[in-house]
């Protein structure tokens, strides 16, 4: 006796092979401009007198398909405001904003829902 087993479906039939890699390009580009969100919002609320030049070289930039950069374009003084400056501790007793480190925390625990919310549509589509 032998039984015969069909299998169909977007996973089968590479629907969801071929909607994959844009799936990924688009949460990628979600995290990264989150992450230039979180940059920015601890900017505004650490920055007394803030100097629009610095805010304006932050951007997110894309590296790879699936890969972004949030940086601030190389500025000369961004480590010794972002606090991992040589010039931060003895000589100036300034510590810093940690801006890109506090946004990297916050996005690691907004990352799962930003991917959910970018991959519900498809998921929709690959459960049909």
């Amino acid at each position: 006796m032998s039984d015969d087993v069909t299998f169909s479906g977007p996973f089968f039939d590479g629907t969801m092979a071929a909607e994959w890699p844009g799936a990924m390009e688009d949460i990628a580009e979600r995290l990264g401009g989150q992450a230039l969100s979180n940059v920015m919002a601890n900017l505004d609320s650490s920055i007394r007198h803030p100097t629009p030049y610095y805010e304006t070289q932050i951007h997110s930039e894309r590296i790879g398909a699936t890969e972004r950069s949030v940086n601030d374009r190389g500025v000369i003084y961004g480590h010794w405001l972002e606090g991992d400056g040589s010039r931060n501790s003895p000589v100036t007793r300034f510590p810093g904003y940690a801006s890109f480190r506090r946004a990297k925390q916050t996005l690691d625990g907004q990352a799962e829902g930003i991917a959910e919310a970018v991959l519900e549509p498809h998921v929709g589509r690959w459960n049909t």
